[in-house]
């Protein structure tokens, strides 16, 4: 009986799998560069990683960043896919037969080019530019691929132009109306396959479709036109008219004629051919080529880094404030992770500052590694030992904007409520997102965007581009950016909160100045330009190349940051203008050594062009408590004032210096007391005992810096019989071993700057490593399929010497018991029945030189393919009793963890679970 099966392809057909496996290392390497979810696991193979670049998350993820034009392209090409044919007829490995339906070629000669895609979109000659490098850029991102003839060797690609098809799956991403046209439905009108392809250009002398349709419906019923108009520009599926009425009898009309085709009772659905001839060939109204150019108002450039110098030195005031006060009073962290309420109200009245403000200076802190977990039981937040004092104000913000630059975190979250109803916590581990180095490099390249680049353009360009020496720079609108962004990741639209949030840490990171880009904000962006995009794309490099995480400890602080910034911030003045009022203006930006003075020894009551500080006897004291004198502090004050101290501030120096100290505090674990001063003696210069920090209080009382029960110890390995007391005087029994509670484990400071465990990044593999490691698999493949061959030949050879054609006949028995087959017929496997005798059907195709499916993914690639293809497959899989078997089918379907396929011989229908295939071979294979 013949198969009810068109034929398999012939090996020749190229599949995308081909494809990959003929680019270049290079050209594999840039792949695994733009997605880089391709290489993390390492595939094993490269038909493993055709099948994981064809998997739905994995296109899901690609499509995420693709800008507007791209996927217009994408979706020209998947509606012209079914249309156009290949560049070369498809041969086929026998002959049709008689009962076998006759099987449809493309109403459409090929192959789809890039003109011929640029037409669809209708583009004109001024867009081909753009239209060539979305192509190119979908192509070497694997999301279309080239399915014409292969290339020759040493070449990456063929010499004529691409034959452009998209990946396997991405028809269901998106949609089953790619563009808003409707399937491609047989038959087509006559003459409409024809006049579309002139319109396309895919044959000679280009013309629009109108004539054609006029012609078909010249003698069609009133109000036909209309319901195709209807339909014409999607969605193409319709509701059928009530019965009786004129819109019915068009559309009946229409049915009838082919143009439209009946889903159901209901509905009727515009044919793909049919919608493309309405619309003169094309498959979108126009290319949108380039991003739309962002609205706001200008800004002058000296406003704007005026704005953002000042916002950098509030900045790192509020730090080094936050610093200090938490070196006083730490706050402690709650259990969840994260600061609370309370503390974070307290910080915010001692910043000035609202509770947003406060909480991004705490993010920010605590990113730059300036604030951390103590990691003590309970865990509080203190300051941490670093070169921060010894920076200036300049090196210090860049040291902050570099921390920001690079973070996964999200501050404006902070008192927001989560799926759970709690409010997010600053420095809790909530507060974690992946997308946000993207999305905040994104921000950016919008605000780089006027100045000298494409809008909304971060690569090298952009970055490269000179800073405006005069003039105004944009300062666009939240909205305006959310609308360029939208164009670049049209699949992933960002929140307009996230992007508002974003512009206003900008705003107090001085990245921004007045609402656009500050020079030194631009400074900070153009350390990134090597991770951007470099092939003329029109999009944000980093939407593209995120950033891995925040920056190492102990990486060097960009200088080109630090040095913009040093550029526009106003001058330092180191002096002081002392008043008789216990205050002093400081007419400028203070140095480095004067804003120390003054903050440990003063008041700040006012800032501005000038700052005004109150000396009082409570700032004295907090810098004696420093370990100064009156002296020094004086001397010091006297030095940076272009006037004699004032008397009332002498005084007042002087006064407090007294007074200070009058009384001192210590500390004091244990103490040791004896009747008699004799039994004490020596023993606080007792070289064996100095680790016990003894200090003699009185003649007969001893201090120690030991607990109680440690100094016992000590003492009767001196000899001395000591006894322990309470605080009543009572000697207490002394018990070995101590009973209570366990103690948590320390918490880890880096639950504080990078969240959980489970939010550090691992580190991506090497692109060109693991090519080179997939190019060595797949020789040692082919070499062990050539010895498999000659194997295989030997043993034909063999066997043909045993059982002899003119001594047996077809299924006559030969030595050992066997049954001689067919010719090209192969011994079951697996202890399989041979076929005739009831068994599984071994198909005649496919020889033992095959290895198979060598991993899982290689066997959905080759289904995938088969699938695309309409072609048959060998799939080896275990039965119902548990054992083997092979049978040949074409996949129908395959989703959700289920193949449904035809089994040609028994004609029927089966599905299968694809943990249960062993391997898939394909029907023909090349040695």
């Amino acid at each position: 009986m013949a198969s009810s099966l068109p034929a398999a392809p012939a090996a020749a057909t190229r599949h995308f799998a081909d494809d990959l496996r003929q680019r270049s290392d290079t050209a594999l390497a840039a792949l695994l560069r733009a997605r880089p979810d391709l290489a993390t696991p390492s595939p094993s193979t490269l038909r493993s990683l055709a099948a994981r670049a064809s998997s739905r998350t994995s296109l899901e993820r690609a499509l995420a960043r693709t800008d507007a034009l791209t996927l217009q392209v994408l979706e020209a090409v998947l509606a012209l896919e079914p249309l156009v044919g290949a560049s070369e007829p498809r041969a086929t490995t026998d002959r049709p037969a008689p009962d076998d339906p006759p099987v449809t070629d493309p109403p459409l000669p090929g192959p789809l080019t890039t003109d011929v895609v640029t037409r669809a979109l209708g583009g004109s000659a001024a867009d081909e530019p753009a239209v060539e490098r979305a192509v190119r850029r979908a192509v070497d991102q694997a999301l279309l691929w080239d399915a014409g003839p292969a290339a020759t060797a040493g070449d990456d690609r063929p010499a004529g132009p691409l034959d452009l098809r998209t990946v396997p799956g991405l028809d269901e991403l998106l949609g089953p109306n790619p563009a808003g046209l409707g399937p491609h439905l047989s038959p087509a009108p006559d003459g409409l396959a024809t006049a579309v392809g002139r319109a396309l250009g895919t044959t000679p002398q280009p013309a629009a479709p109108g004539a054609a349709l006029d012609a078909l419906l010249a003698s069609a019923p009133p109000g036909t036109r209309t319901v195709l108009d209807a339909l014409a520009w999607g969605p193409p599926v319709g509701l059928v008219p009530a019965a009786g009425t004129r819109p019915r009898d068009a559309v009946n009309w229409l049915v009838t004629e082919h143009l439209l085709v009946r889903s159901d009772a209901r509905h009727v659905v515009l044919p793909r051919l049919v919608g493309l001839a309405l619309r003169d060939g094309r498959t979108h109204r126009a290319p949108r080529a380039v991003p739309p150019a962002p609205a706001g108002r200008e800004v002058p450039l000296a406003t704007a880094d005026a704005e953002a110098a000042s916002a950098a030195l509030e900045l790192v005031r509020r730090v080094r404030l936050l610093r200090r006060s938490w070196d006083e009073n730490p706050p402690s962290v709650l259990r969840a992770g994260g600061l609370g309420v309370r503390d974070l109200r307290r910080v915010a009245a001692e910043l000035e500052s609202d509770e947003r403000a406060a909480a991004f200076v705490v993010e920010v802190a605590a990113l730059a590694g300036l604030v951390r977990d103590d990691g003590e039981a309970p865990p509080s937040y203190v300051p941490t030992v670093a070169d921060w004092d010894d920076l200036d104000d300049a090196g210090r913000w860049a040291r902050l904007a570099e921390a920001w630059l690079s973070s996964r975190r999200a501050p404006w979250l902070v008192g927001s409520r989560d799926d759970k109803g709690a409010l997010r916590a600053p420095l809790s581990p909530d507060l974690q997102r992946p997308w946000v180095p993207r999305l905040r490099n994104g921000v950016l390249g919008v605000l780089a965007g006027p100045d000298g680049a494409t809008p909304g353009t971060a690569g090298p360009d952009a970055l490269a581009a000179p800073v405006p020496a005069e003039g105004t720079v944009l300062a666009p609108t939240p909205e305006a950016v959310v609308e360029v962004l939208t164009w670049h990741t049209p699949r992933s639209v960002p929140p307009s909160s996230a992007v508002e949030g974003l512009l206003a840490e900008a705003e107090w990171l001085g990245v921004t100045g007045a609402g656009a880009l500050s020079t030194p904000g631009r400074a900070l962006l153009r350390p990134h330009a090597p991770d951007a995009r470099t092939d003329g794309a029109t999009g944000p490099a980093s939407l593209g190349t995120p950033p891995d995480g925040p920056i190492p400890d102990g990486a060097p602080v960009t200088d080109g940051a630090a040095d913009a910034l040093r550029a526009v911030l106003p001058h330092e003045v180191d002096e002081i203008l002392l008043q008789g009022d216990l205050t002093g203006i400081v007419p400028g930006r203070p140095s480095r050594q004067l804003a120390r003075l003054l903050e440990r020894a003063a008041d700040v009551e006012s800032r501005g062009a000038a700052t005004t500080v109150r000396f009082s006897p409570a700032s004295v004291t907090r810098a004696l408590d420093q370990g100064g004198t009156a002296d020094e502090l004086l001397d010091e004050l006297a030095r940076r004032s272009p006037v004699p101290v004032p008397q009332p501030l002498d005084y007042l120096v002087r006064d407090t210096a007294r007074r200070h100290g009058a009384v001192r505090v210590g500390s004091a674990s244990s103490y040791l007391r004896a009747a008699d001063a004799t039994v004490l003696a020596g023993l606080e210069h007792d070289p064996t005992l100095a680790g016990l920090g003894l200090v003699r209080l009185a003649p007969t009382v001893l201090a120690a810096s030991v607990p109680a029960a440690a100094l016992h110890e000590a003492l009767r390995e001196r000899g001395l019989v000591s006894a322990l007391e309470g605080p009543d005087g009572r000697v207490l029994v002394a018990r070995r071993g101590v009973t209570g509670r366990a103690m948590p484990a320390p918490r880890s400071a880096a639950a504080i700057r990078m969240g959980t465990g489970s939010d550090v990044a691992t580190r991506a593999p090497d692109p060109e490593a693991l090519v080179a490691e997939l190019r060595a698999v797949e020789e040692a493949a082919r070499s062990g399929a050539r010895a498999r061959a000659e194997a295989a030949a030997v043993a034909r050879s063999v066997t043909g010497a045993v059982a002899h054609p003119g001594e047996h006949g077809p299924g006559a028995p030969v030595s050992g018991g066997a049954v001689a087959g067919p010719p090209g017929a192969r011994a079951p496997r697996n202890g399989a029945p041979a076929p005739g005798n009831g068994a599984v059907r071994q198909p005649a195709g496919p020889e033992d030189d095959d290895p198979g499916t060598q991993h899982p993914a290689d066997g959905l690639a080759l289904l995938r393919d088969a699938l695309r293809d309409g072609s048959t497959v060998i799939v080896e899989m275990a039965g119902h009793t548990g054992r083997l078997e092979r049978r040949e089918l074409r996949p129908l379907n395959l989703d959700g963890g289920r193949l449904r396929a035809l089994d040609p011989d028994r004609e029927a229908e089966l599905t299968i679970a694809v943990h249960r295939i062993a391997s898939v071979l394909p029907t023909s294979s090349t040695p």
